[in-house]
C-alpha cells in the first residue's frame, strides 16, 4: 500500500465521498431494471358446501371463473364423512378443479 501511495502521490488524487448521490444511483437502478407490471392473474371464485347424513355424505361445488365462466360439480362420498370433513373434501376437490382448469388465483367461499 506505501509503494502505491508513493507511486501515486505526484499525481495528487484524494478520495471524496458520493454522500447520497450514491443513494440516488441505486434507487435510479432499481426504477430502470424493475419490469413493467405484468397482469396479475385474474381471481377464481370458489364456493363449496358440504354435508352428511345416516345415508352418507356428499358435497357441491361452483366455480366461477373470469369471462363469466361457471362450472358446477356435485360429489357422493362412498365413506362415512361427519359434516366438517364433508366441507374438507369438497374444498380439496374445489381446488383439484380449480387447479386442473388452469386457475392461479382463487378465492374460496366455504
Amino acid at each position: 500500500m506505501i509503494a502505491w501511495l508513493i507511486e501515486l502521490s505526484e499525481f495528487g488524487i484524494q478520495y471524496e465521498s458520493r454522500g447520497p448521490l450514491k443513494a440516488q444511483c441505486l434507487a435510479d437502478f432499481v426504477a430502470e431494471l424493475t419490469p413493467a407490471a405484468t397482469e396479475e392473474p385474474q381471481a377464481w371464485t370458489l364456493h363449496v358446501d358440504g354435508s352428511s347424513n345416516s345415508k352418507g355424505g356428499g358435497a357441491g361445488i361452483i366455480l366461477e371463473g373470469p369471462n363469466q365462466v361457471n362450472l358446477e360439480q356435485s360429489l357422493k362420498f362412498g365413506f362415512k364423512v361427519t359434516n366438517n370433513q364433508a366441507e374438507y373434501e369438497a374444498l380439496l376437490a374445489g381446488l383439484r378443479l380449480a387447479r386442473d382448469l388452469g386457475a392461479r388465483k382463487v378465492n374460496c367461499k366455504v
